[in-house]
This record gives C-alpha cells, structure tokens and sequence, in this order.
C-alpha cells in the first residue's frame, strides 16, 4: 500500500502572513509500475493523484500550489526522490508566479534525487517574476551512474502582456546538476530591474524570458537533429544547443514564455524516445 501522508497547515491561504510550505515526492518501481510511494505535504503545496496516460512505468505528476503566487517571505522547499528503475515525469498546471515584494525575499528550493537505473522528467511550466520582486531560486538534482534526466526551467521578467517591465527587483538564481559526486551543470545566476545585463547585447538584450533545457546521456546524434530543428524555426529568439560530453544544453533568450515552451518541447518529443526509451506522450495539462 503506498505510504499518503498529508499534513495541513491551520492558516487560511487568504492571509498574508508568510507561508513555509514543503512537499517531499518519493517514487518507486514495484510490478512494472512507478508508484507515488510517499506524499507528504505542508502547508499549500501539494500534487494531485498521479497519472498514468501512457504506460504503467511512467508516473506524471502535477504540482500544485492553490494560492497560485507567492508573496514576499514565502519559504516553499519541494523534494522528490525517484528511487531505482522508476521513472517520473513531472509538471505544473500553469506559471509559477512570485509577486512584488514589501521588502522581504521568497524562495523556492527544489532537490530532485535520482537512483541508478532511474528516470526523471522535469518539465515545469515558466516562472514569472512581477516587477519589484525579490526572489530566490535554486534546484539541486544529483544523479546516480545509471540515472538519467532531461529537465527545464524557464524564467520570465515582468509582464509584458500586462505592459508591466521588469524595471525593479531582484532574483538569484542558482541550478545544479551532478552526476556520482561529480558536478555537471553548475549556473549561478544575479538580475537585478537596474542592471545594464538586461539591456546589453552581452547580456539579455531586451529579452524578457530566459529559457535552459538540459539533458543526459546525449550524442552527437540528438545534437543535430536539435540543430536541424533550431534551423527552421522562425521564432524571434536567440537560441543555442550544445553537447558537453553527454550532456545535452540548450539555451532560449526571448519575447514570450509561449514560444520558448514551444521550443522546447518540440526538443523534448525529438530527444525523448533516445534518451527515456518512451515514445512522445504530451501531459495533458499542457492542453488546457
């Protein structure tokens, strides 16, 4: 019987007092099928029942945080432990928001573990920064030697729809990714409203949305068939692609969060059947 343990936090969500809210996420391989072995929870963070669209050995997950922004002073710390020979895809119903700060900094910690002979997909939808926010953000994701992964994350300055630019604020940003104790991606990264980076040619060059896809056990093969794929596309973006040993980096600079999840999920359906042995199956939450 898997292990559902669910703990509630006594606030209301419609305060405005500081949340410190966590979910930690353990995966198992048992008959064939990636079971949601433990769901533990606090505070308004939390999934809902895990998915099987495709196949048994793949478990989605959608992450969920009712509020549907964070505040100033919010603490949410996300853990997920996907154990040998199961695999995982997870994702989140809609943006990621954190709004304008009165002074005080929110953080979203997320630590992704996975086992030998484990899968991960991690394919959350972008991160939306409102003007005059202070953030920090850092995902740590340690791979065991048999483990594999393809993952994104995407962050978009201000609200250009909203003609609200990113002119005041703050963000760390801090991504990790080893492999046996051994680093392979390590980005730290420092935006600030004011700072001539977002402007420069050097740095973001006006472009609101940044964009890092990132994938393991990668060859010259998925190389060029992203490539050819970055090749053809008319989207007005500077993007890239390159392989680090086996490791799989390509960058996004643009307008729109719309056309960097198109981007980089026409990358996922190419890399996907090589690197997960599955073929394409979209989530279903990416169509509504």
């Amino acid at each position: 019987m898997n292990k559902m343990t669910i703990l509630e936090s006594p606030r209301s969500f419609t305060t405005h007092q500081e949340w410190q809210a966590s979910l930690e996420l353990v995966f198992t391989a048992k008959n064939k099928k990636t079971i949601l072995s433990k769901n533990l929870h606090f505070g308004p963070l939390m999934v809902q029942k895990p998915f099987y669209p495709e196949s048994p050995k793949v478990c989605h997950i959608y992450l969920l945080h009712p509020p549907g922004g964070v505040v100033h002073g919010d603490q949410l710390k996300i853990n997920a432990n996907i154990k040998p020979s199961a695999h995982a895809l997870i994702t989140t119903p809609a943006a990621g928001k954190f709004y304008r700060s009165a002074g005080q900094v929110a953080s979203l910690t997320q630590t992704l573990q996975v086992e030998d002979s484990a899968l991960l997909e991690w394919l959350p939808q972008e991160t939306l920064l409102f003007n005059k926010s202070k953030v920090h953000l850092k995902t740590l994701i340690t791979l065991s030697r048999n483990a594999r992964f393809i993952g994104w994350e995407m962050l978009c300055l201000g609200r250009k729809a909203s003609a609200e630019p990113y002119t005041s604020g703050e963000c760390r940003q801090h991504f990790e990714l080893w492999r046996e104790n051994r680093p392979l991606f390590i980005e730290r990264c420092q935006i600030e409203g004011q700072s001539p980076m977002l402007k420069e040619k050097w740095g973001m060059d006006h472009f609101p949305l940044t964009a890092t896809l990132i994938a393991t056990n990668c060859t010259k093969v998925q190389l060029k068939a992203v490539q050819n794929l970055f090749a053809q596309l008319t989207i007005k973006a500077h993007i890239s692609v390159t392989l680090k040993d086996d490791l799989l980096i390509c960058r996004f600079l643009g307008e729109q969060a719309e056309h960097a999840r198109y981007c980089f999920i026409e990358v996922w359906k190419l890399i996907r059947p090589a690197i997960m042995q599955q073929e394409v199956h979209i989530p279903r939450i990416w169509n509504t």
